[in-house]
């Protein structure tokens, strides 16, 4: 028996070389899930009379529904190797043009729900054809095509508030409980289910994580990357339409200002995303962990009284530690 082999088989080293590895394991691939219950915990602690109530729990909920829909949209094009600069200008507009429809026209709101959603598959295919087709870089063609719809959004709203009576059965696609949870609880969790099932489980999915990992040798490989991105970007454009039918109904007025501050929470989302789950490329569960780990601290913070810095403070160190943990993720994988 050599000496390695005699302290190797020393009792417990096995034991505790075990225990390391599992733990590294699970920091590896669940860091940002114990992070977050290291801040519930933490907050828990510093403000028991109104953080662990079941109020804050669903207003949690609730008022992230826009940013995870959004941080999910941003996902779907992040597969491809590409970003989608234009979803929160999206929103933006097009809850200004559902809120127009409602008051102003008076459409029936079931349609005005089918055109603002179909609108934004629209805008997400218009973002496919300058990327594909026109070969713009995604960040420069999505960038031009929000702030075109920032434009078009303080033109329909002439910088004023639009503002009037919408349906009650509207306003109920925000407003309505089910076991005392928000109704776009539940629509943001289908929505994630169907992004896990199509980006894991289904061959488009593993199509997608392909063409963004290495597009020419997925080209190589027979899958058809431009038709495939196209979609990326329209199902991306219809989550954004989805996602600015529940602001609608959730505000109830309808301003330009709106739809931007949500760019940085939902790229943050994706971003951090990338490194829990499914470690070195974004995923539908790691998403929503990101998006209520930083409504965990946000709110948080905010109850401690730093609500003027703490948000945009603690979204831009989240922003660059996700990068940086995303990509040493990747480069983990790699090795």
């Amino acid at each position: 028996m050599t000496v390695g082999d005699s302290v190797g088989n020393k009792p417990g080293h096995g034991a505790a070389g075990g225990l390391k590895a599992a733990a590294l394991h699970v920091l590896s691939v669940h860091g940002l899930l114990v992070f977050g219950i290291a801040l519930v915990i933490v907050f828990a602690l510093l403000l028991p009379a109104t953080f662990t109530g079941s109020q804050n729990f669903r207003a949690i909920l609730g008022n992230n529904t826009t940013v995870a829909l959004l941080a999910m949209a941003e996902m779907i094009v992040i597969a491809t190797g590409n970003y989608d600069l234009s979803i929160a200008y999206n929103v933006g507009l097009m809850h200004i043009v559902a809120m127009g429809l409602l008051t102003d026209a008076m459409v029936p709101w079931p349609l005005v729900v089918i055109l603002t959603i179909a609108a934004g598959g629209l805008v997400g295919w218009i973002n496919g054809v300058l990327v594909e087709y026109a070969k713009i870089d995604s960040f420069i063609a999505t960038l031009g095509v929000g702030t075109i719809l920032y434009g078009f959004g303080t033109w329909y709203t002439n910088g004023t508030q639009l503002v009037g009576n919408v349906p009650q059965a509207f306003a109920d696609l925000n407003d309505a409980r089910l076991l005392t949870i928000p109704l776009p609880t539940y629509m943001v969790a289908a929505i994630a289910i169907l992004a896990w099932i199509g980006l894991e489980h289904v061959p488009i999915g593993r199509q997608l994580y392909a063409i963004g990992s290495n597009r020419k040798a997925a080209e190589l490989t027979g899958i058809r990357a431009r038709r495939l991105v196209m979609a990326a970007f329209v199902c991306s454009g219809l989550i954004v339409g989805l996602a600015r039918v529940l602001l609608a109904a959730r505000l109830q007025v309808a301003q330009s200002s709106v739809g931007p501050e949500f760019l940085l929470p939902a790229f943050v989302g994706a971003l951090l995303g990338a490194t829990t789950v499914r470690p070195g490329r974004v995923n539908a569960w790691g998403t929503i962990i990101a998006v209520l780990v930083l409504a965990i601290g946000i709110a948080g913070l905010q109850q401690l009284g730093n609500s003027f810095f703490a948000e945009p403070i603690f979204q831009g160190t989240a922003l660059i530690v996700s990068v940086g943990l995303a990509g040493y993720a990747a480069r983990r994988r790699k090795r």
